[in-house]
């Protein structure tokens, strides 16, 4: 009986020897495992850390060109893609620079010179030429922006000093530092 046993225990210890893992193997390598993952995510995150994300954004200032180009009363569309900026010139030849931006919800209204408005697409707001809301949602009028001329005599528009119109009044009246006087 014995005998039996012993090849029992024998057996068995073969057995066991004949597994390729034991329980403390694999929760060794399991700890390795996590430790290797969580050193190859830090160092991805310091890599990441080491160029950093940036916005370049061009230049609020933005040369548009010489006076004598646009016809008084009439609205200069040419910085309306690239500035999101009406250079509008009036009558009697005074220059102003408001944002192509509707007051309501940031849409890009388009001019339109058949009847002397801009219109925006998204709400339907309307602004007269000086930019003062006259229908729709907009709670007030389109905002100017600095126009001054250069020692060339060119007009530079300056976006990063805003003339924010508050509502029901006019805005030449609001900020006349906002017309420039040809």
């Amino acid at each position: 009986m014995e005998e039996v046993q012993r090849k029992q225990a024998l057996e068995l210890e073969e057995a066991d020897e004949a597994t390729i893992w034991s329980r403390r193997d694999f929760l060794s390598l399991t700890a390795w495992g996590g430790v290797l993952a969580f050193l190859a995510t830090v160092s991805v995150a310091f890599l990441r850390f080491m160029f950093p994300r940036v916005l370049f954004e061009p230049s609020p200032r933005f040369d548009a060109g010489r006076p004598d180009t646009y016809q008084p009363g009439t609205v200069g569309e040419r910085f309306k893609q690239s500035h999101r900026t009406w250079i509008v010139r009036y009558e009697d030849g005074s220059f102003f620079a408001m944002l192509a931006i509707c007051t309501h919800l940031g849409c890009t209204p388009n001019w339109i010179a058949a009847d002397r408005k801009y219109k925006c697409p998204c709400h339907g707001s309307g602004y007269y030429v000086d930019g003062f809301n006259y229908e729709g949602p907009a709670p007030r009028p389109m905002d100017r922006v600095k126009i001054t001329l250069s020692p060339e005599g060119d007009l530079l528009v300056d976006k990063s000093i805003v003339y924010v119109m508050r509502p029901g009044g006019d805005p030449d009246e609001q900020y006349p530092e906002s017309l420039l006087r040809v």
